[in-house]
């Protein structure tokens, strides 16, 4: 597959300038279908742009502190795991094409069971919940993240890519495929039951990831795929609901204005602890 996709060599090289670019792209059209068919009547003008700046601005924090601080470190580990021949990918004798194939399903697997963990581990639910208090999801939601949770998984990538021996471009290329499908789930768009069930048969959709963040407990606590669908149904954490416009959204607990506040969102791992007892994994 990378092999070919001459530009996805360039693509590794610009990672911090390229996904930003497709990233806007993307949030321009889907706030425009947002504009034209929303799923739900949420606020609009003042207050739905006051919604949005907040969620945008903790993602240029995000991105700021990924290229400046874990871009760089990505791309030596890589580099050195080639150098080396270290890591899973470099001691199978995998043609071009099917290696970068399997680096993208490792990395979402990973993707899959990091977000399973941010919400069975207490601690990392602190953080994780920042993203889930978002009464209005919408595409801006898509770059709600808290930066400590940022940390923790740009973090963790660091010996994921050196014992798996991704290369540079195959991350690159999942970096900007899954913030795409991201974007797009979490568009407060409206998709036809047809296409929803069609697409995610491969990616997650808006109706699929709409149940993801519900009020209900058993409901958030389902569909934590972020680019391919199938880990949810392999690990059995898919789930739909047959009446999706009757998905009360956010969390419990964490609608008072300060909290919502982008300074309240920074605050948000050391506020109230939420009692939650998820339910045991099920492989």
């Amino acid at each position: 597959m990378c092999v070919l996709l001459p530009a996805v060599n360039v693509l590794s090289l610009n990672l911090p300038e390229t996904k930003p670019i497709v990233a806007l792209t993307a949030l321009a059209g889907l706030l425009l279908w947002e504009t034209l068919a929303p799923f739900f009547q949420f606020s609009a003008g003042l207050r739905r742009l006051k919604h949005g700046l907040k969620n945008i601005l903790l993602g240029v924090i995000n991105g700021l502190v990924t290229s400046f601080f874990f871009v760089g470190l990505w791309w030596y580990t890589a580099d050195w795991a080639t150098q080396h021949d270290f890591g899973l990918l470099h001691m199978l004798p995998l043609p071009p094409a099917v290696e970068c194939v399997f680096a993208l399903l490792m990395l979402d697997v990973w993707t899959y069971l990091w977000h399973r963990m941010n919400h069975r581990i207490p601690f990392f639910w602190r953080f994780h919940r920042v993203h889930h208090s978002d009464a209005q999801m919408d595409v801006t939601t898509a770059h709600r993240f808290h930066v400590g949770e940022i940390i923790f998984s740009s973090f963790l990538r660091i010996p994921l890519i050196a014992l798996l021996g991704i290369r540079l471009e195959a991350l690159a290329l999942y970096e900007v495929l899954m913030f795409v499908v991201v974007q797009f789930h979490h568009a407060n768009i409206t998709v036809s039951n047809k296409w929803d069930r069609v697409l995610r048969l491969v990616i997650v959709t808006p109706l699929m990831h709409k149940v993801h963040h519900s009020r209900w407990q058993p409901e958030t606590d389902s569909n934590f795929s972020s680019l391919l669908s199938v880990w949810d149904r392999l690990f059995r954490s898919f789930r739909l609901n047959p009446r999706p416009e009757s998905l009360l959204l956010g969390l419990d607990g964490f609608d008072e204005v300060n909290l919502q506040s982008f300074t309240g969102m920074i605050k948000t791992p050391l506020g109230k602890n939420i009692t939650r007892q998820p339910p045991p994994f099920q492989p």
